[in-house]
């Protein structure tokens, strides 16, 4: 069964249900109105009746939602007017006699003499029901346009977030071979250099920051999120072999409390911050500089920080790639929750700040 055909189901069912609906109330309101006004009828069979007479929309509901599918309304076209009109009026017809058929044969309003003949009953029943009969079809048809534009809405939602999941999965294979070339021949050529002066030791534990570096950027799950500990790992081994290339010039802090270190963020989220502190700021110092990876939790948010007390950036200073596809990463994961701003401190350095909503791991690090 297709979904369109689950949708026709579905939809039939619930209109079944609302003209049951509809009848009890109305059933309701006849009889309680005519005992009010003090007359007598056999009120249990004319509230059966009243009730029942509604069956037919609730049975030729699915009818006019056929009918829908291959002429919609509204529509240019005069055969879709025409081929509603005749559906219209052939349901009117049913109803006129159902209801005309089950007065004739119960006289729900016990007259003395007997119900009304059958033919007399339902011409008055068709006559006066005529423009009944139209605004319930339109009610059909404004229901189903209705049912319609929220089926198209939420099927627009899911493709929305389907596409926003996977922008975030290209950016994240994007940002996963993103590390510059320069990083990667600086550091062979660091290792290269401590081997020829017999420093086997630095060499053996930059190779294998730089393999852990490396496994970790070519890994090919597809999570979006990992904890703060796995991200920190990271960005520790990323500074270890930085520090290859600027010794003493560069030196970091990371201060992350226990308590936050199950928490969850973006995978590679802190990396293009970290850069970006080292090429704009630490690496513009004769003297190097330091770099601070903070992080804290208020109440629902979570604040990570990255800080460096190199020079201020200028005014004509630009956001370069790493920054933007961060920013529309964050975008599509979190739809506008998070926030990423980075400013000129006043005494000295920029601080990059990067706001999310606090979600915990069920697996603490």
């Amino acid at each position: 069964m297709t979904e369109s055909t689950n949708n026709f189901a579905t939809t039939a069912r619930q209109a079944a249900l609302g003209w049951l609906a509809l009848g009890l109330v109305d059933g309701t309101q006849v009889v309680v109105s005519m005992r009010a006004m003090g007359m007598h009828h056999a009120w249990v069979t004319l509230f059966v009746v009243t009730v029942a007479s509604w069956a037919v929309w609730a049975a030729f509901t699915p009818v006019p939602l056929a009918l829908l599918r291959r002429f919609p309304l509204p529509s240019r076209r005069v055969a879709a007017w025409l081929v509603h009109g005749v559906a219209c009026l052939a349901i009117g017809v049913l109803w006129a006699a159902w209801a005309a058929l089950l007065e004739h044969e119960t006289n729900p309003y016990a007259y003395p003499e007997g119900p009304d003949p059958f033919l007399p009953l339902l011409r008055s029943k068709l006559l006066a029901n005529l423009i009944g009969d139209v605004v319930l079809y339109g009610a059909i048809v404004a229901l189903h346009a209705a049912l319609e534009a929220r089926a198209r809405l939420l099927h627009q939602r899911a493709a929305s977030a389907r596409l926003a999941e996977l922008l975030a999965q290209a950016q994240l294979a994007a940002l996963r071979v993103q590390l510059e070339p320069h990083f990667l021949f600086n550091s062979l050529n660091a290792i290269t250099a401590l081997i020829r002066v017999n420093k086997g030791d630095e060499a053996i534990a930059l190779t294998a920051a730089l393999g852990d570096l490396l496994r970790r950027v070519t890994d090919r799950s597809e999570r979006q999120l990992v904890t703060i500990e796995e991200e920190l790992d990271f960005i520790r081994n990323y500074l270890d072999v930085q520090r290859i290339r600027f010794a003493e010039r560069l030196r970091y802090r990371i201060d992350v409390p226990d308590s936050l270190k199950s928490a969850l963020v973006p995978d590679f989220i802190v990396q293009p911050l970290v850069e970006n502190a080292i090429k704009h700021g630490i690496a513009k110092r004769a003297k190097g500089g330091e770099l601070t990876v903070a992080a804290s939790a208020d109440g629902g948010t979570l604040t990570l920080s990255v800080y460096n007390d190199g020079p201020p950036l200028p005014a004509s200073w630009r956001e370069g790639v790493g920054l933007a596809n961060t920013r529309q990463r964050l975008r599509a994961l979190y739809g506008g929750a998070e926030a990423l701003t980075l400013r000129n401190e006043a005494a000295a350095g920029v601080l990059a700040t990067l706001t999310l909503p606090l979600t915990l791991s069920d697996c603490p690090a």
